[in-house]
């Protein structure tokens, strides 16, 4: 019987795969790229008039003050391998306007971000821009550099302070400061200092300063949430990353733009040194080289642990990633913590407060200065009343009722505020933005029961599509909507055909075709890479693991605390299969002198720290590091630990440490189940 019914099934499947086959020729399908379609250049072409484009001022101030830039610019690593490309985007220069395929205003975006070299922000301030998709900055002191911020990858660093030696000299770097923890601007460490050159964190910053070694000053938490987003959730945002920057897509007119604070990625080899200073305090001043900063804490704005710094003596503003030339994220697509609307405006004016009367120019560790006093100050209050708009907005609406779809389709920002270029949406969008502020007062529930506990996507998908009965009436309907240019719903029913049955060819490309068209009109550099990577993958498959990706992940694992290298374990644990133990593990840490218990606990890791049990099942005493072997699961290595007790217990957790890999891709599927 059973065999029977295995083939019946196949006859079945087979028979759906012809019919698709039909329809995909019957829809005129392909897999190939698709031009703008008349709909896709008449709203892009619609855009010149809403924007005033004869106002170049953001192009200037991104040319403005350049040293020196070289004629091209592709950064390779060791093996040669392309890690960063201003190259690419050479097909910018042979367009006059925007093509049908972009959005002007991201055309704008893009070609501004194409300026790259050594640029001087004021006497004493440069900054290499273009070189990543952050900017390295460097201070001049009395003997040498205070770098701030380091770019995402060593190669990109090293290539930023070889243009800064060429041109400025040769001169030690006296400090390092990272306004925050994200890995675009502290991954090239290594590539501004080497490691056995880091102050020593024990000692008071005047010593750190006399010893002669370099101090790495960052804001109050950074190694947490360093840590924490890039390695907690590091395989899944790696791989959402893929959509929200490109990395799969290639720069042309149908492919890859700028995303408001950048090009993109690099892709060279991320490192990581560990603090040796926190600013803990707004006004807490620090005189290093000659060069008096004073520091302005924001946490919980575009990072949790965020910083910016006024340099009275040259009346400059650094707003670390605070300020971006461009609408931000309150929520980043490729997953991270939602970020406070209200606070963030709260602490760019006072940042005005406190600075805003004397500033004559104002930089940041993505895109370009902006000068001159009331131009700073208009900038500055700009930038805070958007976010505090949408916070404030979106609060109004959820009092009415409206859910967070319903928001995020309504939402608008005063016309005033719309047209300013620095506040446009290249990065950040106000739709997914005012949805980050619904999340964060109101989390995933809209209120309506139905949406509790609903059905798995592609359970949901394949009772859609029975309920539909001819799925090939509904692709004709599909098509034909797409016909008149209704790309966003022909997206989410053929998306709905393809979650039910991921073979449906025809629903596949008329999705990939839906896709694109929304791709071309975005605006937000992110949209726009997130709509074209689903098409790509719609239309060849998971693309996972051919993306481009960094190397140095190993950096983040060795200054992981012992608490973050348990939580991380606790995370890869297989928890079905320690559904069954309940005992208890002695951890000594001889290096760093800390006892932990961990107690398994029906698939539950539960952890103690400053603790030690008599009765404990099994005991180990190892240098910190050495738990990295378990959390491996490397039994071979870890064979040399003294274990006393029940070995048989050790044996199991390193065994259950196996959920998904610690090196290499998470290849999981985006666009399908």
């Amino acid at each position: 019987m059973k065999r029977i019914a295995a083939m019946v099934f196949a006859a079945m499947l087979l028979f759906s795969c012809a019919l698709a086959e039909g329809m995909t020729a019957e829809l005129g399908l392909t897999a190939e790229e698709k031009g703008a379609s008349g709909y896709t250049a008449q709203i892009n072409s619609a855009v010149y008039s809403l924007l005033d484009f004869e106002d170049t001022s953001e192009y200037d101030n991104a040319v403005r003050g350049l040293i020196d830039a070289p004629e091209t610019l592709e950064l390779t690593d060791a093996d040669g391998k392309v890690v960063w490309s201003q190259t690419a985007y050479s097909f910018l220069d042979d367009h006059e306007k925007a093509p049908d395929t972009v959005n002007p205003s991201l055309w704008e975006n893009t070609r501004n971000n194409h300026a790259y070299g050594l640029f001087e922000v004021c006497e004493g301030i440069y900054q290499v821009r273009g070189y990543d998709m952050a900017n390295l900055t460097v201070v001049k002191g009395e003997t040498g550099w205070i770098v701030f911020d380091a770019t995402m990858c060593v190669e990109t660093a090293q290539a930023a302070m070889a243009l800064i030696e060429k041109n400025l000299g040769s001169y030690p770097v006296k400090a390092v400061v990272i306004s925050h923890p994200h890995a675009d601007h502290f991954g090239g460490i290594l590539g501004v200092m080497a490691a056995e050159d880091a102050a020593d964190a024990s000692l008071p910053l005047e010593e750190q300063i006399a010893s002669g070694k370099i101090p790495v000053i960052v804001p109050e938490g950074f190694a947490e949430h360093a840590i924490a987003e890039n390695v907690y959730a590091g395989k899944a945002m790696t791989r959402r990353a893929n959509y929200q920057y490109g990395v799969l897509l290639t720069p042309g007119v149908t492919g890859k733009m700028a995303q408001g604070i950048g090009m993109g990625q690099s892709t060279g080899t991320v490192t990581y040194i560990a603090p040796t200073y926190e600013i803990r305090e707004t006004g807490e001043t620090l005189i290093i080289d000659g060069v008096k900063m004073e520091f302005q804490m924001t946490p919980g704005t575009e990072a949790p642990a965020e910083m910016n710094t006024w340099f009275p003596q040259y009346k400059a503003l650094w707003m670390a990633e605070n300020c971006t030339g461009t609408l931000h994220n309150l929520y980043t697509l490729r997953g991270a913590q939602v970020r406070d609307g209200a606070a963030w405006a709260g602490y760019i004016t006072q940042t005005m407060t406190r600075y805003g009367g004397q500033a004559e120019v104002v930089f940041q560790s993505h895109n370009w200065p902006h000068w001159g006093n009331a131009v700073i100050n208009e900038y500055l209050v700009n930038t805070a009343a958007v976010y505090k708009f949408i916070n404030d907005q979106t609060l109004t609406y959820i009092n009415q009722g409206y859910t967070s779809d319903e928001i995020s389709n309504m939402i608008k920002l005063p016309e005033a505020l719309e047209k300013n270029w620095y506040t446009r949406q290249y990065y950040g969008t106000v739709a997914h933005n005012s949805k980050a502020v619904y999340q964060k007062y109101m989390g995933w529930y809209d209120a309506n029961p139905v949406n509790l506990n609903p059905l798995e996507p592609s359970e949901s998908a394949k009772k859609w599509v029975e309920y539909l009965g001819d799925v090939n009436e509904a692709l004709r309907m599909a098509k034909a909507d797409f016909d008149k240019g209704e790309y966003q719903w022909v997206a989410e029913i053929t998306n709905t055909i393809v979650y039910a049955d991921p073979a449906n060819e025809a629903a596949r490309l008329l999705c990939a075709d839906a896709l694109e068209q929304l791709g071309y009109r975005a605006e937000s550099g992110p949209w726009r890479n997130a709509y074209l990577t689903a098409a790509l993958e719609l239309r060849h498959g998971n693309q996972a693991m051919n993306a481009a990706q960094t190397k140095g992940g190993a950096n983040f694992l060795k200054e992981m605390t012992p608490t973050m290298i348990f939580d991380y374990m606790a995370i890869r644990m297989d928890k079905q299969m320690m559904a069954d133990q309940d005992f208890t593990m002695n951890i000594t840490l001889l290096d760093v002198q800390q006892q932990h218990v961990l107690h398994i606990k029906n698939g539950v890791m539960l952890v103690y720290e400053n603790a030690h049990r008599e009765d404990a099942d099994v005991s180990i005493s190892c240098p910190k590091n050495a738990l990295l072997l378990l959390l491996q699961g490397n039994m071979e290595a870890f064979a040399a630990i003294p274990v006393q007790g029940d070995a048989s217990h050790l044996t199991l957790l390193m065994q259950s440490m196996n959920q998904f890999p610690l090196a290499g891709i998470a290849a999981f599927n985006m666009i399908e189940p």
